[in-house]
Parts: structure tokens; C-alpha cells; sequence
């Protein structure tokens, strides 16, 4: 990501108070998901790492922009789940996550098709990839950074496919897939 990228999402925290509910995908599937490790991509002012927190996980919360992770410190200590959360300001696409570490990994409305063959080596035999973005709507494509249908999909065959929805009509309103996935392997 570019200093400029950064800079934007920077200016979009100071601009915009992000939302502190958990993603609805995640509140419905926690109960299914193994305890230990998370890892929340893009998080932000922390929404979904403080939601995992507060449930006992110790979680890594990843973002380009120090604007968005000194809001989610600022929630993280209120909520007094400080102590579970590790705050890291990286760039996704070139950061190098640890081999088989985490139990559960969540990206909420961040693409990174580039970066999923890394997120996918971040997970522990058994862990659970928890993904949901927003798709192109059809005959438009200037949303760069939107998923065509199935392009999630096809990106993670090689772990078991537990849940995975798509819309059957994409429109602006209703466009996000989400998928739920299992690492089988080591």
C-alpha cells in the first residue's frame, strides 16, 4: 500500500467514527470457531479484535492506518481487553505472518485476494478462515477493489469450504460473499 492509500485511510478515521459492532458473519458463526489465536486484518478502530477479545482469544489486529489502530487501543482499554489485543501497523499485502499461528482469522471488507496465500500459511492446522467483502456489481467495474463471484472461492479451495454465500442478484445494496473456511493441513 502506498503512502498515499495510508494517508486516506488515516483521513477517513479522523473524519468518520468506525463502527464498534462486530461483523454480523462472525457474531453468528463464533460459537463454531476454535478458541486460542485470532487475527483480524484490517481492524481498523477494532471492532471485530475487541468482540474476539472480549471472548477470551488472544488477538493481532492488523492495519495500514495509525489513526484507525489508536481508536481501536483507545476501545481495546475501555473495554479493558488490552491486556489479549497486539496492535500492529503493517501494510496486509507485504507483511509476514507467522507460520501456522492463528486459530482464527478474520478479514471483514478488506480485499486482499494477493495477500490470501499468506493469511491462508497464518492459520493453524484446524483454524478457520472467516471472510466477507463486497462484490461487483455486474457490467460495473469501477470498484476496484471488489470480488467478481467466486473469485473468494476459487482462492480458497485448498481449504475445506465450511460455509460460502454469494448473492444469486449482486446490487449495490446487497453485493457481500462470505465465506467460512477450515485448514485441514499443516
Amino acid at each position: 500500500m502506498t503512502d498515499e492509500e495510508r494517508a486516506h485511510w488515516n483521513e477517513r478515521y479522523r473524519e468518520r467514527d468506525p463502527s464498534t459492532e462486530p461483523s454480523e458473519l462472525l457474531e453468528g458463526v463464533v460459537d463454531t470457531l476454535p478458541d486460542g489465536r485470532a487475527l483480524d486484518v484490517a481492524t481498523g478502530g477494532g471492532r471485530n479484535a475487541i468482540f474476539l477479545a472480549e471472548l477470551g482469544y488472544e488477538v493481532t489486529g492488523i492495519d495500514i492506518s495509525e489513526e484507525g489502530l489508536e481508536i481501536a487501543r483507545e476501545r481495546a482499554a475501555k473495554r479493558g481487553v488490552s491486556e489479549r489485543f497486539e496492535f500492529v501497523q503493517g501494510d496486509v499485502e507485504s507483511y509476514e505472518f507467522s507460520t501456522n499461528l492463528y486459530d482464527v482469522i478474520v478479514v471483514s471488507h478488506y480485499h486482499s485476494l494477493n495477500a490470501l496465500p499468506e493469511l491462508k500459511r497464518a492459520l493453524a492446522p484446524g483454524g478457520v478462515l472467516c471472510y466477507e467483502h463486497r462484490l461487483h456489481p455486474p457490467g460495473d467495474d469501477s470498484h476496484r477493489f471488489r470480488f467478481h463471484p467466486n473469485d473468494l472461492l476459487r482462492a480458497c479451495l485448498d481449504l475445506r469450504i465450511v460455509q460460502y454465500e454469494e448473492p444469486v442478484e449482486i446490487t449495490e445494496d446487497s453485493a457481500d460473499v462470505q465465506l467460512l473456511a477450515r485448514k485441514v493441513n499443516s
